[in-house]
């Protein structure tokens, strides 16, 4: 044999010059006798004489293999989506025959058939349906499948809906919506917890003013008590109530921080004067009180 004749001889085919197939495990070779189907082989080293016209036409491999297959599509609300289907599937092995003879090319049947199934079913349904229903998109995939490629000898192990990516301007526009009804409920919840402080603050603050004045109430009764026991008459333990009473008066203005400038007329007589307005205006309440009668 020449040189030239040499160079064109592979290592893949120097068993079959040796008149010898070696057959991989998880595969299958075909084997044909004069151009002509004769037998599957399994794996294993066979004899092969190819003097004779006994040759392996080709390998058809057993193992589970996967497709992805990209199909840009229309929603029902008119929005363009990409949905990737990724399709697991198998050789049968009793069906060799078909695989190997009937289909020339098995990848672009089964991206036929995605593409024809799922352009059938997206365009009945919403954006959003086709994100809550990609199983059921998947199984009617797998179902055509199943139907389409049994006949030429493939087994559809399973099929998977793995992406659905709308267009760009789109996904943007679900984000912005997405964002602003988090914010709304972020906003109504802060509302309320402002709503919930400002409560709880009024209640406290009555709460100190009820027992604040249950605390001024109980030490004035105390000072009468007390007052009782060394002044026997009971106007000038009224007006000693009335002084203390305008003292501290006087005491509360000066001390808080937003006071402005007061200008109150005081003097020895200032108490006197203090006392007989109040004890007129008691007088005056209880004349003309309902039921109090005409004076």
């Amino acid at each position: 044999m020449g040189a030239g004749s040499s160079s064109s001889i592979h290592s893949a085919d120097l068993p079959q010059l040796l008149c010898c197939a070696c057959v991989e495990q998880s595969t299958v070779a075909m084997e044909e006798t004069c151009g002509r189907y004769d037998t599957v082989l399994q794996p294993g080293c066979h004899f092969m004489p190819w003097c004779v016209g006994r040759r392996v036409a080709g390998y058809l491999s057993l193992r589970v293999q996967q497709l992805d297959v990209r199909c840009e599509t229309k929603s029902k609300d008119n929005v363009f989506v990409t949905v990737v289907a990724s399709v697991q599937y198998r050789a049968i092995a009793d069906k060799a025959y078909d695989a190997f003879y009937r289909l020339s090319n098995a990848r672009e049947q089964i991206q036929s058939y995605v593409f024809d199934v799922i352009r059938a079913s997206v365009p009945n349904m919403n954006l959003d349906q086709v994100f809550e229903q990609k199983n059921e998109v998947a199984r009617a995939v797998e179902e055509e499948l199943a139907k389409a490629m049994t006949m030429y000898g493939y087994e559809i192990v399973q099929t998977l809906i793995v992406d659905i990516e709308p267009d760009e301007v789109v996904k943007r526009a679900m984000n912005d919506i997405n964002a602003a009804a988090r914010l709304r409920v972020a906003a109504a919840e802060r509302a309320e917890a402002d709503k919930i402080q400002q409560v709880k603050r009024a209640e406290g603050e009555a709460e100190s003013k009820y027992l604040a004045g249950v605390g001024v109430a109980r030490q004035r009764q105390a000072i009468v008590e007390g007052l009782r026991r060394f002044v026997p008459d009971e106007k000038s333990v009224m007006d000693m109530v009335l002084a203390t009473q305008y003292f501290d008066t006087i005491r509360d203005i000066g001390a808080t921080s937003r006071a402005a400038t007061v200008f109150i007329p005081h003097g020895p007589a200032a108490v006197h004067d203090v006392a007989a307005q109040v004890r007129d205006g008691v007088l005056q309440a209880a004349a003309y009180a309902p039921g109090a009668g005409t004076k």
